[in-house]
């Protein structure tokens, strides 16, 4: 039995990731790929069947790596508002790196649906929504719903990833200068999230 080289695995993920969230190409094709990781497209093949397993495998790897990196600030013992601020801070850091990750998770689920693998909230989740509800009646949060915080973190954050090729070509603005706007944000978020 052949061996698998793992390297040339992981090459191709990584590439497929760069293509997808970096450059925002959500249309590439197999043969981009394999020219973009140096690879002939019938390695990519081998190693994943097709390109819809490809796609899968990395929109999956995309939302468990997310899911880590917020889960560990969730559950960290930090403050509630440096919580909030480290949590921007994650998010932030992933857009940088790739500002079109979130336009492609949104696309992959609303093309072929998303099924959580637990019904239960994650424990996280439940950790975070409790104390939403305890800043909340600490008045360091306006009154809502812990559920209506959460969105309204995740739309400040998200909405302007989601639409910036709009905005950049509406708008006239370099990935650089849309970048600042983002980190710029961060202050903006905060002071309409707290009281």
């Amino acid at each position: 039995m052949a061996v698998r080289d793992t390297g040339t695995e992981q090459l191709i993920k990584d590439t497929a990731k760069r293509i997808f969230f970096a450059e925002g190409k959500f249309n590439a094709t197999t043969q981009d790929i394999a020219d973009a990781a140096g690879v002939a497209r019938t390695v990519i093949n081998y190693y994943f069947r097709s390109k819809d397993a490809l796609f899968k495998l990395v929109f999956k790897e995309a939302m468990d790596d997310m899911k880590v990196r917020l889960d560990e600030v969730l559950l960290s013992e930090l403050a509630f508002k440096k919580k909030i601020i480290r949590f921007i801070d994650v998010f932030l850091m992933e857009l940088s790196e790739y500002p079109y990750k979130e336009a492609f998770m949104i696309s992959e689920i609303n093309t072929h649906g998303f099924v959580m693998p637990d019904k239960e909230p994650s424990l996280a989740l439940k950790h975070f929504f409790k104390q939403i509800q305890e800043a909340i009646d600490r008045g360091e949060v306006k009154k809502m719903l812990p559920l209506n915080f959460m969105l309204n973190l995740f739309s400040l954050l998200a909405y302007p990833l989601l639409t910036r090729p709009l905005f950049k070509q509406m708008l006239e603005i370099t990935d650089i200068k849309f970048e600042q706007l983002m980190h710029e944000r961060k202050k903006i978020i905060v002071e309409m999230l707290f009281v």
